[in-house]
């Protein structure tokens, strides 16, 4: 039995590690992740081979800038057990962690990066679950549909 391949959306500001720092080291782990709902996507959805789209945030001009790949199956994010780690959290214990993370391994940078904007253009095509221009959406990890992903790509 073979499971349908995912598709993804995931948020890094370029300053703290950008789609060049990805390229450089290949496969990194999603360290740092704080939010439920977006750890529940890593933990929970996230299979190796699934899709990624490299999204910048908190720059001058936020975009998907390059696509990834999942790597690896979810696993407990060793920085919530670091007291020296601002992702520390004091609540969690090895033996139950709150924490998890995947792998994301470099694929390739876009031709063209497709600014934040240009993705807003296309909203009533991207349909209103797309949570990336959906109002009050803060989530740094993101589900992406076939077809969301399939035009997104198109754009560059």
């Amino acid at each position: 039995m073979t499971t349908r391949k995912r598709y993804w959306l995931m948020k890094s500001e370029p300053d703290d590690f950008s789609i060049d720092d990805l390229e450089r080291v290949g496969t990194e782990p999603w360290t740092g992740v704080r939010n439920y709902q977006a750890r529940n996507f890593m933990r929970d959805g996230m299979r190796p081979g699934d899709g990624v789209l490299f999204y910048h945030s908190s720059t001058a001009i936020p975009g998907i800038y390059g696509v990834a790949e999942v790597a690896t199956a979810a696993y407990p994010d060793p920085t919530q057990f670091d007291r020296r780690s601002k992702y520390f959290d004091e609540k969690s214990t090895r033996e139950e962690p709150r924490w998890f993370l995947v792998d994301v391994r470099f694929v390739r940078k876009l031709e063209r990066a497709v600014p934040l904007d240009e993705i807003r253009a296309h909203a009533a095509r991207l349909g209103e679950d797309f949570a990336l221009i959906r109002r009050g959406t803060r989530l740094s990890v993101l589900p992406v549909t076939a077809a969301q992903w399939k035009l997104l790509l198109a754009l560059e």
